[in-house]
């Protein structure tokens, strides 16, 4: 699976907060400092970029940051091993550490519950979230994923992918993502509203959305019309259904 990073435009405009960014913090998370920004007011929703992107790549570049930020308090972490965030090699501090990350970025910020909405990686991760932390959880949209299911093929896949140095992104995260595989009792078991957004051309759709529709025929599934992997993000309509998701489960 390709992984979500934007066209090379946007990745330019997103390594920079740029001026109207509000200013960079970071926490200690188990020893790694994790880079967030906090922006706007109303109920709390995390935004979780997908692997090799960040924050400012995924969700500020495209504008959702902005957009959301007018009705809702956006908190959107760099995950680590990427952007801003420590990025530690050993191969245990990631998988669930990642998971770990939004909830303990959750505590630093004394907040109790929040919406979660994460893309590619940052989908697997919040679906793995919601299994372990339901009750931190008001609603879930998993952008450009569906479910990473525990002894499947994909789950094996990327523990089997070469350890290479060279990258921007430590190989000990891509290798550890078999972790976030969740059980199919686990999935049926999830009582937070949850929603598939997916581009109508993205590859994933086969390999992480189709086993889940039998599982959770409940779970929307919206495709976003001319989108791949890759651009998703950045589609206009892919905003719209996320602001209009929110907007319908505001507690």
């Amino acid at each position: 699976m390709k992984t979500a990073m934007l066209p090379l435009a946007l990745l330019a405009a997103g390594s920079m907060l740029g001026p109207q960014a509000p200013a960079l913090q970071t926490f200690d998370s188990n020893g790694v400092p994790i880079a967030y920004t906090v922006e706007g007011q109303g109920e709390p929703v995390v935004l979780i970029h997908g692997l090799n992107s960040s924050a400012g790549m995924n969700w500020r570049a495209p504008g959702t940051i902005g957009r959301l930020a007018r009705s809702y308090q956006v908190i959107a972490l760099d995950l680590r091993g990427h952007g801003r965030s420590g990025k530690p090699l050993e191969s245990g501090a990631y998988g669930t550490e990642m998971v770990e990350d939004v909830i303990r970025l959750l505590d630093h910020l004394e907040i109790k519950t929040a919406h979660i909405i994460g893309y590619s990686m940052g989908g697997m991760i919040t679906l793995k979230l919601i299994t372990e932390h339901p009750e931190r959880v008001r609603s879930a949209m998993l952008g450009g994923m569906g479910w990473l299911r525990s002894g499947s093929a994909m789950q094996n896949f990327w523990g089997k992918l070469p350890n290479k140095e060279a990258t921007r992104t430590p190989s000990a995260c891509v290798r550890s993502l078999g972790q976030l595989a969740v059980t199919k009792d686990e999935v049926k078991n999830v009582r937070v509203p949850v929603e598939i957004v997916i581009g109508d051309r993205d590859p994933v759709r086969r390999l992480y959305v189709a086993p889940l529709q039998p599982v959770r025929p409940d779970w929307p599934i919206i495709l976003i019309s001319g989108a791949g992997h890759l651009n998703c993000a950045i589609k206009p309509q892919f905003q719209d259904e996320l602001q209009k998701w929110l907007d319908q489960h505001k507690q």
